[in-house]
């Protein structure tokens, strides 16, 4: 009894060593996605919304459709992304999307009425930022932790909680002083005031977990990362799988995230009122997001996913069910902000531990690359309910069962590899290259 003791208290405790040695990649990848282009456009969007079609006259299903330029564009940027982070490393990739990620912002500012100039101004985001992509951040996290991978990536990933209990209340203070422009001025301040000065210290290409110390180049240790290299990984049926159920929580998410504060003032909310009430999600957020990250360290990822990707289900039915009741809004509020905490910490956990390190860049990208088309879908899908129907029943009815079948098909994923360090020298192309060389020589 005593040895069984023994092992579950070793299990249940945190190493602190790779805490000690990479605390500073944990602030700076939170930071770095808080301010990232996939998050902070997306959590400042719902109260931008009417500021907007009060300003220009554009209708409801106008103004919610232009988000979907921006993940509609996020599909062939991410794809960029790990494309360049592959070639060039993730330090020089990042810093120049520091850069060019606020000058868009300014750009969004300079719209007189155009919505065509909106849709464009959001498509062109997705590009200026793509080094600011999730794949980015994840990827550096994955570099310098393996034994509480799951546990770092939830504190990074809490980014999108920060964003989501800030951003609110923030653009809409400044927005109420200076007008609709004022959210894209904040908007454009924060990455390059918090974020680059960040990065110009502390941001690498590599970092110590699977790294042998004999090898010197980033190449190399690339090649010596254990894992499945990107066209293994597409004929995969777990990767697929994996894709199929977080497409379509990730649509319901997209669908609650952007239509949740709207929906409350159209209930009877004034918009501080709503604002407020929907920024419990972040807190939410930033809780489900840490116990998943430690739970997902010590248990089967998918079982966690399971238990804590269903609660957005009920909080859907609790907003189908109450109008302007402020605390139950905010317990729905809450359990959605839960659900959304397990996605992009599971997401990025799985394709880690599924597929490996080897090609991880690539592997995450294509898959933010379909997420990003469920996202690019989602919000042209609602805006159709909504005009349709005149009301938000039927997103709410969409987004419980879509909820509800994301979380039970994670069920199915089976256990992880077991993968093994791959030395450079069994890397297959550098061996049909030798093979060639020698068979030239031997000519």
């Amino acid at each position: 009894m005593s040895k069984i003791a023994v092992k579950a208290k070793i299990s249940l405790a945190i190493d602190l060593a790779e805490f000690q040695q990479g605390w500073r990649v944990l602030v700076l990848a939170l930071i770095g996605i808080g301010t990232s282009v996939s998050v902070a456009p997306l959590y400042a969007f719902g109260t931008m919304v009417v500021p907007m079609q009060e300003a220009f006259g554009w209708s409801r299903g106008e103004v919610q459709s232009s988000i979907a330029f921006l993940f509609a564009s996020s599909v062939i940027a991410i794809q960029f992304t790990g494309w360049l982070n592959k070639r060039y490393g993730l330090r020089p990739v990042a810093l120049v999307s520091l850069i060019t990620l606020p000058i868009g912002y300014v750009v969004m500012t300079l719209n007189t009425g155009s919505i065509i100039q909106l849709y464009a101004g959001y498509a062109m985001l997705a590009f200026a930022g793509l080094g600011t992509l999730q794949v980015t951040w994840t990827h550096f996290v994955n570099l310098w932790f393996d034994k509480n991978r799951g546990l770092a990536l939830a504190i990074i990933l809490c980014g999108t909680g920060l964003s989501g209990l800030v951003m609110p209340p923030l653009l809409t203070w400044a927005m109420e002083l200076w007008g609709w422009r004022a959210g894209f001025w904040v908007l454009a301040i924060l990455p390059l005031a918090l974020t680059f000065p960040m990065s110009l210290f502390w941001l690498t290409s590599s970092g110590p977990v699977g790294h042998s110390r004999t090898l010197d180049s980033d190449a190399a240790k690339a090649k010596a990362l254990p894992g499945m290299v990107l066209p293994e990984v597409f004929r995969s049926r777990k990767f697929w799988l994996c894709n199929f159920a977080l497409v379509f929580f990730v649509i319901a998410m997209i669908g609650m995230l952007t239509n949740a504060v709207p929906m409350m003032r159209d209930n009877g909310l004034s918009a501080a009122e709503a604002a407020a009430t929907f920024s419990v999600y972040g807190i939410s957020l930033v809780i489900g997001r840490v116990l998943v990250g430690y739970l997902i360290d010590r248990l089967w990822a998918p079982g966690v996913a399971f238990l804590v990707m269903f609660l957005p289900a009920i909080g859907c039915v609790i907003f189908f069910s109450v109008e302007t009741h402020i605390p139950s809004l905010m317990l729905a509020a809450m359990l959605i902000g839960v659900g959304a905490g397990a996605e992009m910490d599971i997401a990025a956990f799985m394709m880690a531990r599924y597929f490996g390190m080897r090609d991880y860049s690539r592997v995450f990208a294509l898959h933010m690359g379909f997420i990003s088309i469920g996202s690019t879908l989602a919000p042209i899908l609602f805006a159709v309910m909504y005009d349709t129907s005149g009301s938000y029943a039927s997103m709410l009815i969409f987004c419980t069962i879509s909820f509800a079948v994301s979380a039970c098909l994670l069920l199915t994923m089976g256990r992880y590899p077991n993968f093994s360090p791959v030395p450079p020298a069994v890397d297959v192309l550098d061996q049909a290259a030798n093979s060639i060389d020698n068979a030239s020589v031997a000519g």
